[in-house]
């Protein structure tokens, strides 16, 4: 049996792309594998966002370099945004390296793997059993993903996605980006905008809850941009109200979201539409209008403001998650105490925080000079997780008592766990199999990363 073995870093697009090269690689008949050391290919799926991503690739390619020395038939590909148009530096750099696939690319490999196997044609046995049939929802599809944005008990929960029989699926529905941001990559490796057809979406989502898929995240890198480009044009309110009514799929996500592009038309089906989660992903960078102009973010710090009082107002409960980026060109101390303040106001459940990385190729990286020194860089982010950290404790902490919706995606260290509709991780003990499953959780504890509770009972769903 030809065995494969995936490795994804990043965000979680990369995440789908690596579900749908392990379906692949399923369907011409490989099993996966968990142990690199039984596997026949190795996909390392790259992020070259930040540096800190790439620079844990170029790690684990290195790892794997003895491994093709003593097989020397092994199959290591490097996909994903590292790879752009030209990749003869990085076919120098890494000799030993098969195949270099750009984001989406994969008919490559599986050419590569015909040819020298000729395996093709058979059913994945990875997608048989039951939803209950496979210890810690542990991977039937080996891919392992460290997402740069989560804390480490959270990164470790992710660390292995099953996908056959996961109860939480991802489908992509625009790919690329017409934004050029100047400290981003993503237009350059990804492209520009392309949105799937709604029925090509709905049809995916179908197959999907068939295989037992109970909550869907629909993924951009703007959703908020989906349908502006096909030749009947929607939006992704449209395709919210489109997947709503499959029978089987609990609950509904997407993201990420752009603030210049949110509209109220989608506000407004969030708020109506039960099925999908009141938690929105709404990158807001910066804190400073000057900071955000030299971004290329095309907003206002008075625009996201308002946008956020209008989430908050016309979806009750709703949750927020952020992005922003400390030590951008330029970004003087009062400018980064201005980004400190909009935290301290708008109290988000999830900031990702990260340090401004140079990315070649973009337009910051060749007309800003990175002149924030890198120790200012650390202790501003350090500042900002001190104060998120004080945040989530106290949102979490107001739980305690109450009793919370949470979807059963598997178990971890003995314990089930799962997140609530505004995603909030949820731990509880029980002897009998809730994966995939809505259950109602007591909390009785909590810390600024998760919740512990004690399982009420399953949720009621109406026919």
């Amino acid at each position: 049996m030809v065995r494969y073995h995936i490795w994804t870093v990043g965000c979680q697009m990369n995440k789908a792309d690596s579900e749908r090269m392990a379906e692949s690689l399923d369907r011409i008949g490989l099993e996966s594998t968990q142990d690199r050391e039984q596997a026949s290919v190795i996909v390392v799926n790259s992020c070259s966002v930040r540096k800190s991503a790439e620079d844990r690739v170029l790690s684990k390619l290195g790892s794997l370099k003895p491994l093709k020395k003593k097989k020397p038939d092994l199959v290591i590909a490097l996909a994903g945004c590292m790879v752009g148009e030209d990749d003869s530096e990085l076919r120098g750099r890494l000799p030993y390296v098969d195949l270099f696939l750009r984001p989406l690319e994969i008919e490559p490999l599986l050419k590569l793997v015909v040819d020298r196997w000729g395996t093709r044609g058979s059913e994945s046995s990875s997608l048989a059993g039951g939803i209950c049939g496979q210890v810690s929802g542990q991977a039937s599809v080996g891919i392992h993903s460290f997402d740069e944005h989560v804390d480490d008990e959270r990164s470790e929960l992710n660390s292995t996605e099953a996908v056959g029989n996961s109860p939480t699926r991802w489908i992509p529905i625009i790919y690329g980006c017409n934004n050029f941001c100047t400290y981003c990559i993503v237009p350059y490796r990804r492209g520009r905008e392309r949105s799937r057809t709604p029925e090509e979406i709905i049809s995916e989502a179908r197959r999907l809850v068939a295989q037992g898929a109970r909550e869907i995240t629909l993924l951009g890198q703007n959703v908020d941009s989906y349908g502006h480009d096909l030749p009947q044009r929607t939006d992704l309110a449209d395709l919210l109200v489109a997947l709503h009514d499959i029978d089987g799929l609990y609950r509904i996500r997407f993201l990420t979201s752009h603030p210049k592009d949110m509209s109220n038309k989608l506000i407004d089906t969030v708020a109506r539409l039960p099925k999908v989660c009141e938690h929105i992903n709404l990158p807001v960078q910066s804190g400073d209008d000057a900071i955000l102009k030299a971004m290329g973010r095309r907003y206002t710090v008075a625009h996201y403001r308002a946008l956020v009082e209008r989430i908050y107002s016309h979806i009750p409960g709703a949750s927020l998650s952020t992005d922003l980026i400390v030590g951008f060109p330029g970004e003087t101390v009062q400018q980064f105490e201005n980004s400190f303040s909009l935290l301290q106001d708008l109290r988000f459940d999830t900031v990702h925080v990260a340090m401004y990385s140079p990315r070649p190729g973009t337009a910051a990286a060749a007309r800003l000079v990175d002149n924030i020194p890198l120790e200012e860089k650390k202790r501003r982010l350090q500042k900002v997780e001190d104060l998120q950290e004080r945040i989530s404790s106290e949102s979490n902490a107001a739980l305690v008592g109450q009793a919370v919706e949470v979807l059963v995606e598997g178990e971890s260290k003995g314990k089930w766990q799962g997140r609530t509709r505004t995603n909030k991780l949820v731990f509880f003990r029980h002897e009998d199999c809730w994966r995939g499953k809505l259950v109602w959780v007591k909390i009785e504890k909590s810390s600024p990363w998760s919740l512990q509770g004690k399982l009420i009972a399953e949720v009621g769903l109406a026919a």
